[in-house]
């Protein structure tokens, strides 16, 4: 069985986890162009490596980044999200 730590509650089954997407950061969208926008809202990048993706633990809705590698569907480490805060 593949196993997720949850930040909060530890290592827990992984069906009681659901993705909700890569984390990528968004342009300026008061100077960006209407190409970059729109590159930012459709695409994303496939290629295989490492990935900081949403995650949420279901049975507690707690919300976390996991840094996955995706080529080996590896899981490296999870932490709760901070917001973008330096």
């Amino acid at each position: 069985m593949k196993i997720m730590t949850c930040p909060i509650n530890g290592e827990r089954p992984i069906s009681e986890f659901y993705y909700w997407g890569a984390i990528k950061t968004p342009p300026n969208p008061d100077i960006c162009s209407d190409e970059e926008w729109s590159d930012y809202v459709f695409n994303k990048n496939g290629a295989p490596g490492i990935k900081k993706e949403f995650w949420c633990h279901s049975p507690s809705n707690t919300w976390f980044v996991a840094e996955r590698d995706t080529l080996t569907d590896t899981i490296l480490k999870t932490y709760l999200y901070d917001g973008g805060a330096k």
